[in-house]
Order: structure tokens, then C-alpha cells, then sequence
């Protein structure tokens, strides 16, 4: 039936009307987060059960396949995530809660859609309908300090998002123009034969942009340490990981469309792996606030992940989807942390963590499992995921890339090991206890074991997302 093939995204969508009720008589928000966890875990149940549904609807231009549900279960999973460790809200006022929540919902419900679209106009209201959403989220921050960071922040993610979604437009006029047609499914054979046209490859690669930009990759970054700032802890996790899932997702079809002869395209995205991971690496180390320096971290992951699209085969695309799982799961860790020991929503410094070991064992743990991983460090998801990404690349001939990558791997690890550091071999110096509850006590193991497990077990996750890559080539 096909109704249950556009069931997770109808779940959300009524959600969202319902939470736009609440919006109107719920004073405090507490009808609203309860609903929007409801909903985020049911649609996370029936993404799950109907996880080989295939099918194609709205005329062909929307479709279900194993590779659309495994990024619309990692992304109702995140989105739960984030609805589970930061119901409190700390740093909303209680009339905007329900606005909150229906935001939030939307722009999940738009990456759902952006990861089955296979037409360049539903691709593009889909994107809209993600961005919008958040570009109203940011801004949804109580003025503590009367700095009003969260709108300057707003504003730079409006302006920066505006111009990368008309590069992005201006990219698929160039397509049309060369294929005649919308659809992806045909456009791959109509592009064969015109890859090695300026025309086309500026078309792709403009089409690029809109998704470089989510994915926060240079030079569509400048956007990323603002943002994380100026918005709210719960807004900044939700933006660092959730939305870039959807980034991966179209540029994986993207790239087919290039591939095998697409050579312009792939010293292009050399170049910008190269410039992500120097640049990114290199910010992070001066950073004080943990959210900015997660912001400069988020833009060197982007080059990594990189490096398995560039391979134009289905292994380094695949890759590329494991890494960005991982990238998830390890980034909600971190940011799980930063929601509970933010006393009143305000930014998290380094210093902040000081003895959080002995101040909350369990936040103290996830922080440096989160850290250690991001780092790199066996036997989390991180380091298997970068060693695949980089086998991928010296396999497809980019040994300069590759060594590179390895330089900025050990970059990296100092900024990182300096928060573990902090976590747990200074004292507490008069910060006070933390007291965490049971839920988030469970999805902190929860995100723990995942990141173990998909380190230690890479073989079975990445077979996964083969047979996914394989069922849209």
C-alpha cells in the first residue's frame, strides 16, 4: 500500500499541525515537547519496520528505497535525541516552546523528503522547508546578556543560506537546459555523453553548493562558528549533526551524475577537503567555547567525508554514509553533555568541564568516549571510519590527499585531548555536582555503546550502507 511509504513523513506532518494547536492555549510547552517526543519516537518505529519498503510516489519525483530509509531512520533518531536530552530548554522562553517544537519537527520532516527527492523541484522544497525552519530556530534564544548574538547569528545563517540556494538554482537551470528534464533518473544517461562539457560540470558543481553549504564545507563555512554561538545549546546540536545527514545524502546522487569521467569534479572536491580539514583544524585550537570549537571540528569532518565521494565508486560512498552516522552519534554525545552542564542555557567554555569526573561520572565518560572518537582514537567509529575514507582515497590514487588527511588527524587530537584533559585530571575548584536524570543517563549509554559498536563492528554497518548505495546506482 502506498500509503505506508509516505507514513513517517505524514506522522510528522500531523504532528506538527497538532503542536501548532498547542501553540495557541499551551502556555508552558509541556503538551508540545511531549507530543514532539511521541512523534519523533513513532516515526522512528515505522521508518524502522518498513525498512526494505520500496516504491515510488507524487509521479515518480519521491522515492523509498532502502538508501532513502536508512537516512530518514538516523535522522528521526537524531531528531529524538535531541527532543530527549533537551526537553528542558533552558534557554527558551516559555511562550516560544511550541513554535519550538513545531520548527523543529518541520525542518526534520523537510531532510525526510530532501533524502527520497529524485527531481530537482521537489528536491528544492524539500531543502526550503528544512532551511526555513531552521533559520527561525536560531533566533529562538532568550537575550540573558543583552548581547543579542542569536540574532546576528540568524541573520549570517539567512544571508549565507540564501546565496548558496541560488548558486544551487542557477546550477539546475544549467542541467535542465543540457538534459531537459527534472528527474535524476534521467538525467544520469543524458549527462553521460556531456560530462566533459564546462556546461555540465559547472551545472553539477553549482548544483553542489546548496549541500556543501549544510554540509558546511569551505568555502560555504563562514556561517558554521556564528551560528553555533548565537544559538541555543538544543538548536546548535540539532544543526551540527541531523541536517548534514541530508547533505550526504543528495551528494551522494549528485556525484553518480559525474561519475566515472568526472576528473574537474574531483580535484574540486580535492581541493576542498584539503582546504576543510587545514582550516577547520587549525581554528579549533584556539577555541575556548566548545561550541565554536565543535563548529571549526564539524567543518575538517566535512573534508573527510570527502574523500569517499570523490572516489566515484560505491565503497567510498558508502564510507561516506557510515562516517556521517558516526559523525551523528558522536556529536549528540558531545552536545548531550553541553545541555546538562549549561546551569542556564548559556555556552559551555572548556573550563566549564574542570573535575566533571568527579561532578557527574556519566557526563565525564560520554564527553571523552564523544572526544576520543571525533579524535580518531581506536576502537570508536571515528577512527574506523577515517581509516576507511582514507584506504578509499590512497586506493583512487590521492596519496597527497591522503597523507594530508593523516596530518590533520594528528591536528586534531590535541584539541580534543585537551577537553578529556580537562575532564579528568583537573579538580572541580568549587564547580557544584550535577544531578542527571535516569532518561539521560540512558541515552548517554545508549550513544556510548553506539559509538563502540559501530567502531567494532564496521564490517556489518558498512554492508548495510552498500546494499543501500547499490539500490539507487
Amino acid at each position: 500500500m502506498k500509503l505506508m511509504l509516505f507514513a513517517p513523513e505524514l506522522l510528522l506532518l500531523l504532528g506538527s499541525l497538532l503542536i501548532f494547536l498547542f501553540s495557541l492555549t499551551d502556555e508552558d510547552g509541556r503538551n508540545a515537547k511531549n507530543t514532539a517526543i511521541a512523534v519523533a519516537v513513532g516515526t522512528a518505529i515505522l521508518i524502522f519496520s518498513g525498512l526494505n519498503n520500496n516504491g515510488d510516489l507524487f509521479l515518480g519525483a519521491y522515492r523509498v528505497d532502502l538508501f532513502s530509509q536508512l537516512f530518514k531512520l538516523m535522522i528521526s533518531l537524531g531528531v529524538t535525541a535531541v527532543l530527549i536530552f533537551g526537553r528542558e530548554l533552558k534557554d527558551i522562553t516559555d511562550d516560544i516552546r511550541p513554535e519550538y517544537y513545531l520548527f523543529l519537527l518541520l525542518s526534520a520532516l523537510g531532510l525526510m523528503m530532501l533524502v527520497s527527492s529524485i527531481e530537482l523541484i521537489t528536491l528544492f522544497v524539500a531543502l526550503e522547508l528544512s532551511s526555513f525552519s531552521l533559520y527561525i530556530l536560531v533566533p529562538m534564544r532568550s537575550d540573558q546578556k543583552g548581547l543579542r548574538s542569536q540574532m546576528e547569528a540568524g541573520i549570517k545563517y539567512i544571508l549565507f543560506g540564501v546565496t548558496a540556494t541560488g548558486i544551487m538554482l542557477y546550477g539546475m537551470s544549467y542541467l535542465f537546459g543540457l538534459t531537459g528534464t527534472t528527474y535524476l533518473v534521467d538525467m544520469l544517461p543524458r549527462l553521460t555523453g556531456l560530462i566533459g562539457e564546462p556546461a555540465a560540470i559547472a551545472g553539477i558543481a553549482m548544483l553542489m553548493c546548496g549541500f556543501l553549504f549544510k554540509l558546511a564545507v569551505f568555502p560555504f563555512h563562514f556561517w558554521v562558528p556564528d551560528v553555533y554561538q548565537g544559538a541555543s545549546n538544543e538548536t546548535t546540536a540539532f544543526i551540527a549533526s541531523v541536517p548534514k545527514l541530508g547533505a550526504v545524502a543528495i551528494l551522494i546522487r549528485i556525484v553518480m551524475m559525474a561519475a566515472p569521467e568526472g576528473t574537474a569534479l574531483i580535484n574540486m572536491m580535492v581541493v576542498l577537503a584539503i582546504c576543510s580539514m587545514f582550516y577547520g583544524n587549525l581554528s579549533a585550537l584556539v577555541q575556548t567555547d566548545i561550541k565554536r570549537m565543535l563548529g571549526f571540528s564539524g567543518i575538517a569532518h566535512a573534508g573527510y567525508v570527502l574523500l569517499g565521494l570523490m572516489t566515484f565508486k560505491e565503497l567510498g560512498y558508502a564510507t561516506s554514509m557510515y562516517y556521517i552516522f558516526g559523525y551523528l552519534v558522536m556529536n549528540l554525545a558531545c552536545f548531550l553533555v553541553i545541555c546538562k552542564v549549561s546551569k542556564s542555557g548559556e555556552n559551555v567554555n572548556v573550563k566549564d568541564l574542570t573535575g566533571l569526573h568527579k561532578r557527574s561520572p556519566v557526563l565525564a565518560f560520554t564527553m571523552a568516549v564523544g572526544m576520543l572518537a571525533l579524535a580518531g582514537i581506536p576502537p570508536f567509529v571515528g577512527f574506523m571510519g577515517k581509516f576507511m575514507l582514507l584506504a578509499g582515497a590512497l586506493k583512487a590514487g590521492q596519496l597527497t590527499l591522503v597523507i594530508l588527511a593523516a596530518i590533520n588527524t594528528a591536528i586534531a587530537i590535541y584539541y580534543y585531548l585537551s577537553v578529556v584533559k580537562v575532564t579528568y585530571c583537573d579538580n572541580p575548584d568549587g564547580h557544584a555536582d550535577l544531578h542527571v536524570d535516569f532518561a539521560t543517563k540512558a541515552l548517554s549509554v545508549i550513544l556510548v555503546i553506539a559509538i563502540i559498536v559501530m567502531g567494532a563492528l564496521p564490517t556489518q554497518v558498512l554492508a548495510i550502507a552498500t546494499s543501500a548505495v547499490q539500490s539507487i546506482m
